[in-house]
């Protein structure tokens, strides 16, 4: 039987709620409806359809089923912008997203302002404690939803020849990269996943033992000047350092560099959310896929680490970093307060995702909650590979040293970057 949260709990989630429906419209701001319509490939969404989507989630999961007479804002929204959600019915083909010039952005952000409004009832009257914990879920959700705006944003600009910026941004401190050095980690049974103290995702749990051997953990990331020496050195000619299925993807996708690298006369140049700029040095490399990452692991004689290991490193650690509110949309060089933190590991968390060398799968005991919400994560748990740590475009709120983020080993459009482990 579902107990009522005491209404100050509800205030202060009612008020979350609202700074982090706001924070996705923050983001949207400096787009124009033309901006946030288009689709640049498959694996990316408009704009317009984030936002729907995120509200989506709210009407379909929290007020349609608890809100007596609740009226949905338009019943054509529920095919529109449903994501992949079998359970509640078809959907409309993610690759064909952009084509949606209708509903118009205005009627988006009116749709979004009408369930806000009924949401914000929803708290005055008091919920039950499973619905608060649906409504958890769509608000980190939604903080999932915010970077992939920003990366899809990202994308599309990057396919304009005038490579508008999305923001202005400060150049970047071009400080130095320290030396790399491998810090000791001694194996052992090790307690791995998400403990009960904050939320987190079906896929962080359940908690369990690991067994580790002694490892080394890289103190810095791979540096873009690192990834230089990979390139100049012929790396991606060279069959032998990449997987199979990474070196026909190189040759199919004709892969010369990072993602958004550009080769000028003599210097490279990269793309990021401020625009073009000349590549710095000494920032972490990002934008690589898993094949690149592990090609380059095994170029420098290191190996990827483990998710478990990385988690290893990372317990007890408090994830500050380069995150969203930062407002650099981009990896940067570590700053002096990050180099000598316990245990001499920089950057663990933000600026970029680090790929490790584990693939997505459940956890012993992992169960598939059920209904529609089940279809959260579980169903994924095939032919990816695990990301740790967040990045530049990550809310901070809405990351810990459990949680697990997941792409394909081809995917490279995600903030992802590069950390060694040696055994």
């Amino acid at each position: 039987m579902s107990s009522t949260v005491p209404a100050p709990q509800f205030s202060y989630q009612s008020r979350r709620f609202q700074d982090i429906r706001s924070q996705s419209e923050t983001l949207a701001a400096p787009l124009s409806a033309e901006d946030a319509c288009v689709q640049s490939m498959p694996d990316a969404s408009p704009a317009k359809w984030h936002l729907a989507h995120t509200t989506w989630f709210f009407e379909t999961f929290v007020l349609a089923p608890n809100v007596h007479d609740y009226a949905v804002f338009d019943n054509t929204f529920r095919f529109l912008f449903n994501s992949y959600y079998n359970a509640v019915g078809e959907q409309y083909s993610r690759p064909h997203r952009g084509l949606l010039t209708r509903p118009a952005l205005d009627t988006i952000i009116a749709y979004r302002a009408c369930v806000d409004e009924h949401m914000i009832r929803l708290f005055e009257d008091g919920v039950g404690d499973d619905v608060a914990a649906v409504i958890e879920v769509g608000l980190h959700h939604e903080q999932q939803h915010q970077e992939l705006l920003l990366m899809d944003i990202k994308h599309l600009f990057s396919c304009n020849p005038t490579m508008p910026a999305y923001v202005s941004v400060k150049p970047f401190d071009s400080s130095a990269a320290s030396e790399q050095q491998f810090v000791r980690f001694e194996g052992g049974i090790c307690p791995i996943g998400a403990t009960d103290d904050c939320f987190s995702f079906d896929n962080e749990r359940p908690r369990h033992d690991t067994l580790l051997h002694d490892f080394g953990f890289a103190s810095r990331l791979v540096t873009n000047r690192d990834y230089l020496e990979f390139i100049d050195d012929g790396g991606y000619d060279s069959p032998l350092l990449w997987l199979s299925d990474g070196w026909a993807t190189l040759r199919a996708q004709s892969w010369r560099a990072p993602l958004y690298w550009r080769d000028g006369d003599d210097e490279w140049f990269e793309f990021s959310l401020s625009g073009q700029h000349k590549l710095v040095l000494d920032a972490p490399v990002t934008h690589v896929s898993y094949y690149e990452a592990d090609a380059y692991a095994r170029w420098s004689g290191a190996r990827l680490p483990t998710e478990a290991e990385w988690e290893r490193v990372a317990s007890g650690v408090d994830p500050t970093g380069n995150f969203v509110e930062q407002g650099r949309f981009h990896p940067c060089p570590a700053q002096s307060h990050d180099r000598d933190r316990s245990p001499g590991i920089n950057q663990l968390f933000g600026d970029v995702w680090e790929w490790t060398a584990s693939a997505y799968s459940a956890y012993p005991g992992f169960k598939t909650p059920a209904g529609a919400i089940g279809e959260y994560n579980g169903k994924f748990m095939s032919g990816q590979m695990v990301l740790r740590g967040g990045c530049c475009a990550t809310p901070r709120d809405h990351i810990r040293a459990s949680y697990r983020n997941f792409f394909y080993p081809a995917n490279r459009w995600q903030f992802g970057g590069i950390r060694l482990a040696q055994d």
